[in-house]
């Protein structure tokens, strides 16, 4: 393992206007199934197929190893999203595919809690996520990509100031089935969204 010298040691704490975002920890377990386990249906459709043991404590261990190992390499930061005032776990967003070099560019996935969709909360996250990684990271392109008939992540990334670049056909395998996926990016010199 290495670890790359534009991720600090200490891991950070994102502040937007409605949300802030902070690396899971190990006693977020019972929040995060709560979460997850009521908005099931809600998220299924647009994840990779859940895992049998998907809410094991044992599974919930080696998904924070996985999450401190790709940020301990610089490969990736997880972090998890709370409500600005209340403080509740509202989902989860990642900064993933880190690349630096010649391409300086990562991926953006996120997921919210069906309880919190359709309140700007995801949006805000994008952008707060956004302008770290372009600012203290220093990255030139940040893309992200949904599937087209999820129209709430197209508003949310259009919101964000993400263009649509194009179609990239059976890109992922979501709930069992290979997907075709919009491609959206935003770039480091993009004028700034409100």
């Amino acid at each position: 393992m290495f670890s790359l010298p534009f991720i600090r040691r200490e891991t950070p704490e994102l502040e937007g206007d409605k949300v802030r975002l902070r690396m899971p920890q190990a006693s977020d377990y019972r929040e995060w199934a709560e979460l997850r386990a009521i908005s099931r249906a809600f998220l299924e459709p647009w994840e990779p197929r859940w895992m049998p043991d998907e809410f094991e404590r044992s599974a919930w261990r080696l998904r924070i190893n996985h999450y401190r190992r790709d940020y301990a390499q610089g490969a990736a930061m997880a972090f998890f999203m709370y409500e600005r005032g209340h403080g509740r776990l509202v989902g989860g967003i990642t900064l993933g595919n880190i690349r630096h070099g010649v391409s300086k560019s990562a991926q953006i996935g996120y997921w919210i809690g069906q309880p919190y969709a359709g309140q700007g909360l995801m949006t805000d996250a994008v952008k707060t996520l956004s302008r770290f990684a372009f600012g203290e990271l220093t990255l030139h392109r940040i893309e992200a990509a949904c599937i087209p008939e999820n129209s709430r992540s197209i508003r949310v990334l259009e919101k964000a100031g993400f263009r649509r670049e194009g179609l990239l056909r059976s890109y992922l395998r979501i709930n069992g089935v290979w997907q075709d996926h919009y491609l959206y990016a935003r770039i480091a010199d993009d004028p700034p969204v409100a």
